[in-house]
């Protein structure tokens, strides 16, 4: 495959990862504004304005990380699996933006992220045999989604 169609792919990786962030960016602005300011949190719930930066960074990790993985067949046979669980996680992640903030359930959006969490495991799992930096790519990703995952319960808890 010629270089400029790989690094269109990676383009389009990256700009589908972000265009889930900036759909739920969208469904949250709302009530990030009027109706989350008025949960019980944690003291350690992080400041609002960490959440954009995080969620960029991890946004494009995620579509590289897709990419490498990719790139080991582009015609998805040998890596059919690995980037089915990828887009499933990806539809999780997705998903989560509207239960919370669009719904403002954040018992269902607690269902939601624990399942994130674990086909992300899965995902995680599935890459590292085709990219080992694609794997590495997800740790992060991981480890915010489970500490994600704690605050989420813990505003269901509190609320």
């Amino acid at each position: 495959m010629p270089k400029l169609n790989q690094w269109a792919v990676l383009a389009g990786f990256i700009a589908l990862c972000l265009a889930v962030g900036a759909a739920g960016g969208w469904v949250t602005a709302a009530a990030v504004r009027e109706w989350y300011p008025t949960l019980v949190k944690p003291s350690w719930n992080p400041p609002s304005w960490v959440f954009g930066p995080v969620w960029t960074t991890l946004y494009v990790m995620m579509g590289i990380a897709a990419w490498l993985v990719w790139k080991r067949d582009p015609r998805f046979s040998g890596v059919r699996l690995a980037l089915i669980l990828f887009f499933v996680q990806l539809a999780l992640n997705f998903l989560w933006s509207f239960l919370f903030f669009g719904w403002r359930s954040p018992g269902l959006a607690l269902v939601d992220i624990v399942a994130l969490f674990v086909v992300l495991g899965l995902t995680i799992v599935a890459f590292f045999p085709h990219s080992k930096p694609a794997g590495f790519l997800l740790l992060p990703y991981l480890a915010w989604v489970g500490f994600a995952s704690v605050l989420n319960a813990s505003i269901w808890w509190l609320n």
